[in-house]
């Protein structure tokens, strides 16, 4: 089989899905860390849990954002589709960042693993 006609979308969109992860839960942090959403009086304010940020429901931050970090560098293996290993840490950290884009971010790359190489 021709190594062009094998490729799909999936690990595109898993990469895309981890990138956004990554920055919804660094905002999910910032607003954690400095409540930017709590000045209007609305929204949520200086240590409030966002919905679905898992990673800072501990009061960690900065681990948090080191979650959000490999994540991102998860995704550059992902849409490289080279060392597989590698993307899929990648993704489950982004299911740790944000769980209703990592999710299926970790799908996606389990499902394509043959697309990978190394």
């Amino acid at each position: 089989m021709n190594e062009q006609s094998k490729k799909t979308r999936g690990p595109v969109i898993a990469g895309v899905l981890c990138i956004l992860s990554a920055a919804l839960g660094m905002l999910g942090i910032l607003n954690y860390s400095l409540g930017i959403f709590g000045a209007a009086g609305s929204g949520f304010g200086k240590g409030d849990i966002p919905p679905f940020v898992p990673s800072i429901i501990f009061d960690t931050p900065i681990p948090a954002l080191a979650v959000a970090f490999a994540a991102l560098a998860g995704s550059i293996f992902v849409f490289l589709r080279k060392k597989w290993n590698w993307a899929l840490i990648g993704a489950i950290a982004a299911a740790c960042s944000f769980i209703l884009t990592g999710i299926p971010a970790v799908i996606l790359v389990l499902s394509g693993k043959d697309e990978f190489t190394g």
